[in-house]
């Protein structure tokens, strides 16, 4: 008889041992039967033990799966790191089949992509650091660079990861990679179909597919022989995972490259702080394309300001294309009441509705309850309910009323379901079928616009007045983000609405971003990350008063620990949410190990654990 530990997938539980008559491999994947349950539970292989002086149950079946020894020690890393259980970690990967034979498939790639000579340097400067970070200006062509690394690796008869933010698997960067690797590359995002999934993974295990390009999910795929892992848009925030395991996929990609020799790119036009300071960078700034660019402020109350609609007007009759950017997608973010000043809130979620027009709802962003738009204020029910902060589509039905003979269309999550709705506008704007496009971030994720030469910022006073240490990082870079998608071929202009224009001025005219991380990291020095580790441990329970008390007992825990801080505790910013009271504890630490031994210390089912958040 053999006894194995075992680690359920996706299960908070701890690993749990059974016997088997038949030895099995360490990474298999099984099924066991748990106490009281009829349906078999899917768990992992972890190692063989001695016989237990307790009872054992029989594993119930082998599967044909199994996990490499790279995810075994990744999901370890993760469980350690993330704070919790190895099932919860294993559970993000797609095992390998052993049903599926690796097949000797080489091919030689030829992108016949010419690199400029600053180009050239920086991918010798990537090749010889070997994991490394590309700062690179939009349009100084980091994606030609991308490639040529790939291409070297595959033809290495390695594989490759090319990860992106969901919104920028945009179907022009698909056409550049296909044309390049034709059959040899698969796009992975949560979009695609179960069916689709099976194939690309079928194709990745026999050698056919040999770079997937795709968002964070993508680097949880059974790859065989790894060449290297490319991170584009490194800043972007979607590469943390907002549910358990609380990972950071940049972080886990620089950990999987180190540990298992793989060549790291990281790159950005604007690169986070942390990675600025941790990672050594080759600055590309030498544009194919040369834009002159000018900025101007507008400081009005109002949304589309004489200014700004002149600015518009001027562009369209000139045969110009516009695009118009908000930080946030409903109508209004807050409905308020002239009389009482109560903002219309979500029964469920301590959180105002946001206003949805062509539902004509509110809607709750956080737990999705909807409801009419109500006559009167729900509080004092005399009040006129008014909209504090304006969205994409009151934008776009401002702009149809001023603009009637032109063609404006939105671009944001609420329009943009589906990858062919996205193909579809991109082809229209593109092909200058679409005068003025109003859109959220989304806008600003990589997306090449052939014939913007006005680009309008609405709303970044919101970003940069944020509660977060990062608020002053977010602002900057969402700003540069948004400014690269105007003028790509010769003038452009961007204009910006905002009460703070001395510090925007600063780093868009007289300074550079570089300059601004070199502050940034100033400011953060013995107060925030990278130099210190910082989490939060949110606690939520239906009884407001026991979550309290179970929070306020953690937090005089935390307090007797000297190698940790407790910066704050209280009430979490959204205090209710699904019915549900939430508080939270920020910590910090400059001992990496002290602070991840007080979080595997928390012992409660009410507490969510979120290890470098970002938040």
């Amino acid at each position: 008889m053999f006894y194995y530990e075992l680690a359920l997938l996706k299960s908070p539980l701890n690993n749990l041992t059974y016997k088997s008559e038949e030895e099995i491999t360490i990474g298999a994947k099984v099924l066991v039967k748990l106490q009281n349950r009829k349906v078999l539970n899917e768990a992992v292989i972890i190692k063989q033990v001695e016989e237990p002086s307790f009872k054992c149950t029989n594993i119930s079946e082998i599967s044909n799966n199994y996990y490499d020894e790279i995810m075994m020690q990744t999901a370890h890393f993760v469980s350690q790191y993330y704070v919790c259980s190895l099932g919860e970690a294993l559970s993000v990967y797609h095992p390998f089949s052993k049903s599926i034979e690796k097949q000797n498939d080489e091919i030689k790639f030829d992108s016949k992509i010419l690199l400029s000579n600053s180009q050239e340097k920086a991918k010798v400067f990537l090749k010889e650091k070997k994991q490394a970070l590309l700062f690179a200006d939009t349009g100084a062509g980091k994606t030609e660079v991308y490639i040529k690394i790939i291409e070297e690796h595959l033809n290495d008869n390695k594989q490759a990861i090319l990860l992106m933010p969901e919104i920028s698997l945009t179907p022009q960067m698909q056409k550049r990679l296909e044309k390049v690797f034709n059959k040899s590359v698969a796009i992975w995002h949560s979009k695609i179909t179960a069916k689709k999934k099976t194939e690309i993974l079928k194709g990745l295990q026999e050698g056919s597919i040999k770079l997937i390009a795709g968002a964070r999910s993508a680097l949880f795929l059974p790859y065989s022989n790894l060449g290297v892992i490319v991170v584009d848009e490194e800043h972007d925030e979607s590469y943390k995972s907002d549910s358990k395991p609380r990972f950071h996929t940049k972080d886990l990609c620089i950990y999987i490259a180190k540990k298992f020799n793989i060549q790291l790119v990281l790159g950005s036009a604007t690169v986070s702080a942390s990675s600025f300071h941790k990672i050594p960078f080759f600055r590309l700034n030498e544009t194919f394309h040369t834009t002159k660019k000018t900025y101007s402020f507008d400081d009005s109350n109002g949304n589309l300001s004489g200014k700004i609609i002149n600015k518009i007007e001027n562009t369209i009759n000139g045969g110009n294309q516009v695009i118009v950017f908000l930080p946030t997608r409903a109508n209004f973010k807050y409905q308020i009441c002239t009389s009482c000043g109560k903002s219309v809130e979500c029964p469920y979620c301590s959180v105002s509705m946001s206003l949805h027009k062509n539902d004509l709802a509110l809607k709750c962003h956080y737990c999705g309850y909807a409801q009419q738009i109500p006559d009167s204020c729900p509080s004092c029910h005399s009040g006129i309910i008014h909209n504090l902060r304006v969205g994409t589509a009151q934008i776009e039905e401002e702009l149809k009323e001023i603009f009637p003979e032109k063609i404006i269309k939105r671009f944001d999550r609420d329009k943009i379901k589906t990858n062919n709705q996205l193909k579809t506008i991109l082809n229209e704007f593109n092909k200058g079928e679409i005068d003025i496009l109003v859109g959220t971030q989304m806008l600003s994720k990589g997306h090449d616009y052939h014939n913007v030469r006005l680009a309008v910022v609405l709303g970044i006073d919101s970003v940069l007045n944020m509660n977060s240490y990062k608020s002053r990082e977010k602002a900057l870079s969402l700003l540069i983000q948004i400014s690269g998608r105007s003028g790509r071929k010769g003038e452009g202009e961007v204009i910006i609405q905002t009460k703070n224009e001395e510090f925007f001025n600063h780093y868009l005219n007289e300074s550079n971003y570089q300059e601004f991380l070199e502050s940034e990291l100033e400011f953060r020095q013995e107060l925030y990350p990278p130099f210190l580790k910082m989490a939060k441990v949110t606690f939520s329970h239906a009884n407001g008063l026991k979550i309290k008390d179970e929070m306020d007992s953690y937090v005089s825990y935390f307090k007797e620990n000297k190698n940790i801080e407790v910066v704050g505790f209280g009430q979490s910013p959204i205090f209710k949410m699904a019915n549900k009271f939430r508080y939270e504890i920020i910590l910090r630490s400059s001992n990496v190990k002290a602070l991840l031994t007080a979080l595997h210390s928390v012992n409660t089912t009410n507490a969510s654990i979120d290890m470098d958040t970002i938040y």
